[in-house]
C-alpha cells in the first residue's frame, strides 16, 4: 500500500475532481492509481493526452494486446488486470484466458503474436533490441507508422506501470472479472 496521501474524493475538486469522475464513470469507483497519480493532475492529464495521440491510428483490440504484453513484460498486476477488463470488450474472456496463459497459443493471428512479442521485448529489453525486432513487425504486414505506435504503446505502458510500482500502489483487482481471469492475468509474476 502506498504511504502517498492522497485527495479524498469529496474534497477533490478542479482537473483532481474530473479525473475521479473519469473513473466514477468508467468503473464505479476511483481507482487507487488514479488517486496517487492525480496528485500531478497536470502530468496525468498529459498521460491521457499521450495516450490518446498514440492510439488515435490504433484499433482497440491491437492496442489492449500490446498494453497486456507490455504490462507483462513490466510485470504489472495493476495494469494486467485493468486492461484485462478493458479488452474483454472486444476480445472473449475465453480467448483473454488463453492470451494470459500464452499469448502465442492463443488463437491469435501471426501479426498479433509478433506485435505482443514486440510489446512484451519493449518491457524486457528494449536496450537489446535492433532493427531486427522492427523488421520482423514489418514482415507481419505493419505499416512503419504501425510500429512506432506499437513502440510508442508500449513504452508508454511502462511509463505509468513504473510509476505505479515505484510508488507502491494498491493492486485493485476488477470486481466484474472472473476469478479465473483473474488469477491467469496476474500468474507468474
Amino acid at each position: 500500500m502506498s504511504i502517498i496521501v492522497t485527495v479524498p474524493e469529496a474534497e477533490a475538486t478542479g482537473p483532481v475532481a474530473e479525473l475521479y469522475a473519469d473513473d466514477v464513470h468508467d468503473q464505479g469507483h476511483v481507482a487507487a492509481h488514479t488517486k496517487v497519480l492525480a496528485l500531478n493532475p497536470e502530468a496525468l492529464l498529459a498521460w491521457d493526452g499521450l495516450s490518446r495521440a498514440i492510439t488515435a491510428r490504433m484499433d482497440r483490440r491491437r492496442y489492449e494486446l500490446v498494453t497486456l504484453a507490455a504490462a507483462r513484460g513490466a510485470r504489472s498486476a495493476h495494469c494486467l488486470l485493468a486492461h484485462g477488463r478493458v479488452a474483454s470488450r472486444w476480445i472473449p474472456e475465453e480467448q483473454l484466458l488463453r492470451i494470459a496463459r500464452d499469448y502465442r497459443d492463443a488463437g491469435l493471428t501471426p501479426a498479433e503474436v509478433a506485435m505482443m512479442a514486440f510489446a512484451e521485448r519493449v518491457s524486457r529489453d528494449a536496450a537489446d533490441m535492433t532493427e531486427a525486432d522492427s523488421t520482423r513487425l514489418r514482415e507481419a504486414g505493419f505499416t512503419d507508422r504501425e510500429i512506432v505506435d506499437i513502440a510508442l504503446a508500449a513504452a508508454a505502458r511502462n511509463f505509468y506501470s513504473r510509476a505505479v510500482q515505484a510508488l507502491a500502489v494498491e493492486v485493485e483487482p476488477p470486481g466484474d472479472m472472473s476469478d479465473a481471469l483473474r488469477a491467469a492475468l496476474v500468474e507468474g509474476l
